[in-house]
């Protein structure tokens, strides 16, 4: 089955929706992935491509500086984070 690029770009302000509501703290793609209700490789998918973009960062160590041999954390870039605040500044009003 074939998914559209608009329901594509809808699921990834999804994303990071869930990811701008979770801030400052990050979120493996497991959490995302059934927040969304989504396959976990479809959200990797989608979660490489913000990535690129430079809207998300990737955490790839642990807290205690280690690295994740199969897993990755993620969290909203700040420059994403400014302006998805902005936005529901805006929206407010």
């Amino acid at each position: 089955m074939k998914i559209s690029e608009q329901k594509k770009e809808k699921i990834c302000e999804q994303i990071l929706a869930i990811l701008y509501s979770a801030s400052p703290k990050s979120l493996f793609t497991l959490n995302i992935a059934k927040e969304l209700a989504r396959d976990e490789e479809f959200v990797k998918s989608l979660l490489i491509n913000l990535k690129k973009k430079d809207l998300i960062i990737e955490i790839k160590k642990n807290p205690k500086g280690i690295l994740y041999l199969k897993r990755s954390r993620w969290k909203l870039g700040d420059n994403a984070y400014k302006a998805y605040k902005e936005h529901q500044n805006n929206q407010q009003f």
